[in-house]
C-alpha cells in the first residue's frame, strides 16, 4: 500500500525559516525525504509549527513523515485532528485506515474505508483487510479489481508473500523492475521471498544489488545478517548487526525492535527473557522464538502455553506447533497430542508451497516418524541428508530411522557423529545406541555404556534391553553378565531363566570352540552367585567337562 499523499507547498515551510531571526540556512523539507531521513523531516515540520504557521498542510506532512518513520500511532493521531477541523476529506480518511491496518486495528480500518468512496488505494487497503479477515470471497473481488499498474501489483505481491506463494512474488517484482530498474527497493522485496524459499545464497546475490546504493539501510542489513545465519553462523549474523548499530542512519530506529529480537536469536536465545517478552504483540517470530527457547530449556509447559492459543496461519507457525505438541505427547504418552502434531506436520508437508522446501520434507519425516512408517521415514531424511550433516537432533533421528529398518551399520555411524552432551546423555540416546553396538555384534561397547551410568531406573531398564538383545542375537556372554546383575538386583525368577539359558548357551559355544575356554571360569563365577538350587547340577556338569578337557577352573 502507499499513502494517498497531498501536494501541500514546500513554500510553506521555506517561508518559515525565512522568517527565523538569526536568518540561518536551514535544512529543506525535500532534503530529508530525499535521504529518508523521516525523522529529521518531523523535527523540521514540527518546529515550523511551533513558530506559528500552523496548517492542515504540515499537519499532513508530518502524519505522512511519521507513517513513514513507523510511528503509526502519532501518525493516526495526525489525522483524526484534521478531520476533526474538517471531516470531509476522503484522502486524509483513507490515510487514517492505513494507519489503523498497520497498527493491527482492522476492523477500525474497515469501518474507515466504509465511509468514503472507493479509490485506487481503498480497494489495495480492502484487499489486504481480506486477507486478515481470511474472507476468501472479498479478497477474490478486491482482486479483481486490481490494475495493471505498479501500486495494485505490489500490493498484489505482497499478499502472495504473505499467503506463501513467494515464487508468485517473485515473478511479479521481477516483471515489475524489468521496466523499473531504478526501484532498487524491490530487490529487497526480491531477496526476502528467496530467503523465505532457503535460497540465502541467492538472495544474498540479489540483496547486495540494493546495498550497493543504500548501504546504511536497516532493513537490508538485517536481512543480509539473517542470510549469514542460515548459510554461515550466529557470529557471522550478529558482526552485521553490531556494524548497523554503529550507524546513525533515521532507518536504524524503525527497525530497533527487529534488531533486538535477531540478536537474541543470533546468540542462541541469550537475553531472551530480557527481549522477547515486551515484542510478543510487535512481532509474530518473537512468540515463536520464546516457545524455541522454552523448548530447549526443557520447559514444556511455558512453551506449550504460549502456542497453545495460537491459530497458525505460517508453515512456521504449524510446524512450532507439531513439535510443542510431539514432545508434549511424548512426555505424557498422549496419543491425542501426538496425533495433533502428525496431523499439523502432514499439512505443512503435503502443502504445494511447502512440499518441496527442506522444512516440507523435514515435517512428512516427522509426520511419518510419529506414525511409525520408518521406510518412508529415510525417503524423506535421505533427500535433505547433505544439509544436516553436522546437526545433532537431525541426526538422531534418521539414526533412529536407520536402525528401526534394521539397518544398524549406518545408524551406528550417524549416532557416532552426534556432539551434544547433553543428548549424548540422555537416555533414548543411550538406549538407542546399545541397542545398535548389540545389533552390530559390539555387545562390550553396549555393556561399557551401561557401566558409566549411574544406579537407576533408567540403567535397570538399559540392563534388561542389553540382556534381552545380547540372548536374542546369540552374545550369550554379556546376556549372562546383564543377567546376573538384574537378578540380584531384584531376585525374579524370569532373571535365573534368562542367566541360566545364557550360561548354557555360552557353554555350548566353548564346547563347539566358538568361545575361548577361559571364558568358563567366569561362567562358573556368575553362576555361584545364584541361590538356585539348579544351579548345583549345571555346575556339576561344566567342571566335569572342564576337567575332562584339561580345563583349570576354581
Amino acid at each position: 500500500m502507499m499513502l494517498q499523499r497531498q501536494k501541500p507547498s514546500i513554500s510553506v515551510v521555506d517561508n518559515a525559516q525565512k522568517e527565523t531571526k538569526n536568518k540561518r540556512k536551514l535544512p529543506k523539507l525535500e532534503d530529508f525525504l530525499e535521504k529518508r531521513d523521516y525523522t529529521g523531516a518531523v523535527t523540521l515540520l514540527e518546529f515550523t509549527r511551533q513558530a506559528g504557521k500552523e496548517s492542515d498542510e504540515i499537519g499532513l506532512w508530518i502524519a505522512y513523515s511519521l507513517f513513514h518513520s513507523g510511528e503509526y500511532e502519532r501518525a493516526m493521531k495526525e489525522y483524526q485532528a484534521i478531520l476533526k477541523k474538517k471531516n470531509n476529506q476522503p484522502d486524509v480518511m483513507c490515510n487514517l485506515a492505513c494507519c489503523y491496518f498497520m497498527l493491527g486495528m482492522y476492523k477500525e480500518a474497515q469501518q474507515a474505508l466504509s465511509n468514503i468512496k472507493k479509490t485506487d488505494l481503498s480497494n489495495r487497503l480492502a484487499f489486504h483487510l481480506s486477507h486478515k479477515f481470511n474472507d476468501e470471497s472479498n479478497l477474490m473481488s478486491h482482486h479483481s479489481q486490481l490494475q495493471d499498474v505498479i501500486e495494485d501489483q505490489l500490493s498484489l505481491a505482497s499478499i502472495h508473500y504473505l499467503r506463501s506463494h513467494f515464487q508468485e512474488a517473485i515473478d511479479i517484482y521481477k516483471r515489475i523492475l524489468l521496466d523499473n530498474r531504478e526501484y532498487y527497493a524491490l530487490n529487497v522485496y526480491v531477496a526476502l521471498c528467496y530467503y523465505k524459499l532457503d535460497y540465502f545464497d541467492v538472495s544474498q546475490e540479489v540483496l547486495s544489488v540494493y546495498l550497493q546504493h543504500y548501504p546504511d539501510s536497516a532493513i537490508a542489513i538485517n536481512l543480509k545478517a539473517c542470510n549469514h545465519f542460515k548459510l554461515y553462523n550466529g557470529k557471522a549474523a550478529e558482526a552485521d548487526l553490531k556494524s548497523l548499530q554503529e550507524i546513525t542512519s533515521p532507518s536504524f530506529t524503525y527497525a530497533k525492535d527487529i534488531i533486538k529480537h535477531n540478536m537474541v536469536v543470533f546468540k542462541n536465545g541469550e537475553g531472551a527473557l530480557q527481549v522477547l517478552p515486551a515484542l510478543l504483540d510487535a512481532l509474530p517470530e518473537a512468540r515463536l522464538n520464546l516457545v524455541i527457547y522454552y523448548l530447549k530449556q526443557d520447559d514444556i509447559t511455558e512453551a506449550y502455553n504460549l502456542v497453545k492459543d495460537v491459530e497458525p496461519t505460517s508453515p512456521n507457525e504449524y510446524i512450532l506447533k507439531g513439535v510443542v505438541n510431539a514432545i508434549l505427547g511424548q512426555h505424557q504418552s498422549s496419543r491425542e497430542h501426538l496425533k495433533v502434531a502428525q496431523q499439523y506436520f502432514q499439512l505443512v508437508g503435503g502443502s504445494a508451497s511447502e512440499c518441496d522446501t527442506i522444512h516440507g520434507r523435514q515435517c512428512m519425516a516427522s509426520c511419518f516418524f510419529l506414525l511409525k512408517q520408518f521406510e518412508d521415514v529415510l525417503i524423506y531424511f535421505n533427500s535433505i541428508k547433505s544439509y544436516f550433516y553436522n546437526d545433532d537432533s537431525f541426526n538422531f533421528n534418521y539414526a533412529q530411522a536407520k536402525a528401526a529398518v534394521g539397518n544398524y551399520k549406518e545408524a551406528e555411524e550417524i549416532m557416532l557423529l552426534i556432539q551434544n552432551e547433553k543428548m549424548k546423555n540422555d537416555y533414548v540416546y543411550i538406549s538407542w545406541l546399545a541397542r545398535i553396538y548389540v545389533m552390530n555384534r559390539k555387545a562390550r561397547l553396549a555393556w561399557e555404556l551401561y557401566l558409566k551410568m549411574e544406579t537407576s531406573s533408567e540403567s535397570f531398564s538399559l540392563l534388561q534391553l542389553i540382556a534381552n538383545d545380547c540372548y536374542k542375537t546369540g552374545q550369550f556372554y554379556y546376556a549372562a553378565k546383564s543377567f546376573d546383575v538384574l537378578e540380584r538386583l531384584d531376585p525374579n525368577p524370569e532373571y535365573w531363566e534368562g542367566k541360566r539359558g545364557a550360561c548354557v548357551g555360552i557353554f555350548q559355544m566353548i564346547i563347539a570352540g566358538r568361545e575361548p575356554r577361559e571364558t568358563l571360569r567366569d561362567v562358573l563365577q556368575l553362576l555361584r552367585n545364584t541361590s538356585n538350587p539348579q544351579v548345583e547340577y549345571i555346575l556339576r556338569t561344566m567342571k566335569k567337562w572342564a576337567k575332562e578337557n584339561r580345563i583349570l577352573v576354581n
